[in-house]
């Protein structure tokens, strides 16, 4: 994150949808029948959604796309609500209703949306084959994520940790986050590195609203995270997890060509986020971040403090 960019705490419904990929009267849809619990409004009567209303979004979200009911994911959520009525199937009665062609076009239209949905069950099968496997949310992953978290120990990632491989790959695709995802692996095989991780969050909570930004605290606990995040870095040059990377881009690449023709944006290419994709500039401005101005004072400091032992700096 750049030290010049603030994100915003609470964001309006539209940014929310747009950033979870979804539309605003589908999030009032999750509110009405209990899937999403109403959030706060601001002075002007609209709901303002945070971070953990974001973090739901994006579950309900996987886990609609794996096919999975929304009255399931109710349960899985513990809440209580009708049933979603909604299907495929009626959305492609209706384009061919909307068609004016022959029949011929009509039934070409109709293989046409055959060959999609059984592309589409044989991808929910998959996802839903890859959390039973799993025993967890991991499962709703890109298996280009899980496939690199395979060998660790059942448990030993966190929800935390989930959750943010959840919104990396949102934000940067599934190439993103199975890079971010050495980062866990080191944490998930070295205790003492997962032990100074949470006490330097717990420090990085602590500042709150109520902390000045010139306050000591804030300068102490930014060196604190630059002196972790060394450490951590260390394990992982250590372990050879970086030098794998190299051997990650290059499966990416074989699995997902450049077209040689075709104008597809280089960047949606790269990431992999698909039709509804948007720059990781864009996503960041609407993804909430509930960091207070010490906290981002403090994520500043850590930020100087790594550029000025930078090799290039």
């Amino acid at each position: 994150m750049y030290s010049s960019f603030i994100p915003p705490r609470q964001i309006k419904i539209g940014d929310a949808a747009a950033f979870v990929g979804t539309t605003p009267r589908a999030i009032r849809h999750y509110h009405e029948i209990g899937l999403l619990p109403e959030p706060v409004r601001g002075s002007d009567d609209r709901r303002r959604y945070g971070y953990e209303d974001m973090i739901r979004l994006l579950w309900i979200r996987k886990m609609a796309d794996a096919g999975i009911a929304l009255d399931d994911i109710r349960d899985a959520f513990t809440d209580t609500a009708s049933d979603d009525t909604a299907g495929a199937a009626g959305a492609a009665g209706a384009a061919g209703a909307e068609s004016d062609d022959s029949i011929t076009s009509i039934l070409e239209r109709l293989q046409e949306a055959l060959v999609t949905q059984e592309a589409e069950l044989r991808r929910q099968r998959t996802a839903v084959q890859r959390m039973r496997t799993e025993g967890s949310r991991m499962g709703l992953l890109s298996d280009f994520v899980t496939g690199r978290l395979k060998s660790l120990p059942e448990g030993s990632l966190v929800q935390a940790d989930l959750d943010s491989l959840l919104v990396t790959e949102r934000i940067f695709g599934p190439l993103g986050a199975a890079v971010q995802a050495a980062r866990f692996i080191a944490l998930a095989t070295h205790p003492h590195l997962r032990e100074d991780s949470d006490r330097v969050d717990a420090a990085e909570e602590a500042l709150d609203d109520t902390i000045a930004v010139d306050d000591p605290r804030v300068a102490r606990v930014a060196a604190e995270r630059h002196s972790f995040e060394k450490a951590l870095h260390a394990v992982i040059e250590d372990s050879g997890m970086a030098e794998s990377d190299d051997a990650l881009f290059d499966s990416w690449d074989a699995l997902h060509p450049a077209p040689a023709d075709e104008g597809e944006d280089e960047a949606d290419q790269g990431s992999g986020r698909g039709q509804d994709s948007m720059s990781a500039f864009e996503a960041c401005a609407k993804m909430p971040y509930d960091f207070s101005p010490a906290r981002l004072r403090c994520m500043e400091l850590a930020e100087e403090l790594a550029a000025l032992e930078s090799p290039t700096s």
